[in-house]
């Protein structure tokens, strides 16, 4: 055997070595403020996060919380066996959230579906207590793209509610009844002039009705806008609709399906009004975008180029009073403060336990605030090119491998299977040499 030959492997495996302890020892969460001097600063307040689930997105381990500015948590209602959604600060000082809870026992007969179902609940949270002094609950035949996933609740005190299993949305007063109701299979299906006008023929077999428990149109949130018209997200049709409620009829459309150059499978969106634009979380994009409503136009765009904080699948985006935009970046398991130049001010991480964080809010911030600056003032940062998207998308899903470590991304993973391979090779000339 040549000692000359071991030289360059073992080499090979002490730097590995080296580098992925450094890696080890030195990986921190990065769960506290971060302030860029000269840039943005973070908006003050705590922020309240709904937990879609930990490990996995079919997991029934949803929580809410709060955390403070040092990543700190400092609230928590954890549901048992539920997945959480949509979370909001009422006027009142409660909270309300969107909780579906998978049952397996207690299934009413007319959704037991295979052992499992789903108890869908909207409740509000004697904050900061968690003791549920309001609630509005419902059935479906499973959990999977059956859970509610956001409710608002309105200036009369009623709540509008999207119903992603049933396909519809609603607004239920104090006691439980419902005071109007849109049905999109009256309005999106075929035949309606929704689906003539904007369903491209050769893709209107993607866009048929299905099945009554399949998952159509994925319709995700609900916003009442300033002239009482409500704002719903589609996210199957990758559109953004305003329907007329004391018509039922659709009035305005921004998107269309397939054409995802403006919006791709969404989440969230967010008008600002006094602008007239739509900021809106494009989740299969992995970007932020904000586009005129009427032109189409898009006037400000972040996905972390620059940052070195690229995003994959955000789920909601917030702008706030300062001009910061507050961004959940689900498959990273994090939430990002984005400065207006595209500059990250804060963030926090839940990678350790695999968070998928769906909604993030900031208390004391309205839940559609008035006057918020729009994106044609501000200057955010855009793609960041076909090769670190891929690496980016690679490295998100290795973030739920259970038996990776929480710091090991993409290039720590080469760096593992070259010292592996270095290893091998000692291994063999040592044995068999």
């Amino acid at each position: 055997m040549e000692t000359a030959r071991l030289v360059v492997p073992l080499v090979v495996l002490l730097l590995v070595g080296s580098v992925l302890g450094v890696q080890a020892a030195t990986y921190t969460p990065g769960t506290t403020a971060a302030e860029v001097p000269g840039e943005a600063e973070r908006y003050p307040g705590n922020t309240l996060l709904g937990i879609q689930a930990k490990g996995w997105f079919g997991n029934d381990n949803g929580t809410a919380v709060v955390v403070n500015p040092e990543g700190e948590v400092v609230w928590e209602y954890d549901p048992p066996d539920s997945r959480v959604f949509d979370v909001e600060a009422l006027d009142n000082g409660n909270v309300m959230a969107s909780v579906a809870t998978v049952e397996t026992d207690d299934c009413p007969d007319r959704v037991a579906g295979g052992g499992r179902c789903v108890h869908n609940r909207v409740v509000e949270l004697d904050y900061p207590d968690t003791t549920v002094v309001w609630s509005y609950e419902w059935w479906d035949v499973s959990p999977e793209f059956h859970e509610v996933h956001d409710a608002d609740r309105l200036s009369n005190g009623e709540t509008a509610v999207i119903d992603m299993g049933n396909d519809r949305a609603f607004t239920v007063d104090r006691e439980g009844r419902i005071t109007w109701q849109w049905n999109a299979t009256e309005h999106l299906a075929e035949g309606t002039p929704f689906f003539e006008e904007y369903v491209p023929a050769g893709s209107a077999e993607e866009f048929r009705r299905g099945g009554p428990e399949t998952d159509w149109t994925h319709m995700n949130d609900i916003d009442r806008l300033e002239n009482g018209n409500y704002q719903l997200s589609i996210r199957n049709f990758d559109v953004v609709v305003e329907v007329d409620p004391a018509t039922n009829e659709i009035v305005d459309v921004v998107g269309a399906p397939t054409r995802h150059r403006t919006m791709n499978e969404q989440h969230n969106p967010m008008r600002i009004e006094s602008d007239g634009t739509l900021l809106i979380a494009d989740s299969e994009n992995d970007r932020v975008v904000e586009v005129d409503v009427e032109t189409e136009e898009v006037v400000w765009r972040y996905d972390g180029t620059g940052s070195g904080e690229l995003l994959q699948w955000p789920r909601d985006a917030d702008r706030l009073p300062n001009g910061n935009t507050l961004v959940t970046d689900s498959r990273n398991f994090r939430v990002l403060e984005v400065g207006p130049n595209g500059s990250v001010v804060w963030r926090y991480e839940m990678k350790a336990e695999r968070g998928i964080v769906y909604e993030a809010d900031r208390l004391g911030v309205e839940e559609e605030p008035n006057g918020v600056p729009s994106g044609r003032d501000l200057t955010g940062r855009s793609s960041g090119g076909a090769l670190g998207s891929a690496l980016a998308t690679v490295d998100s899903w290795m973030g739920f491998v259970p038996f990776l470590p929480v710091w090991m991304g993409v290039p720590e993973l080469v760096a593992a299977l070259v010292g592996l391979g270095a290893l091998a090779f000692l291994v063999r000339e040592v044995a068999f040499g």
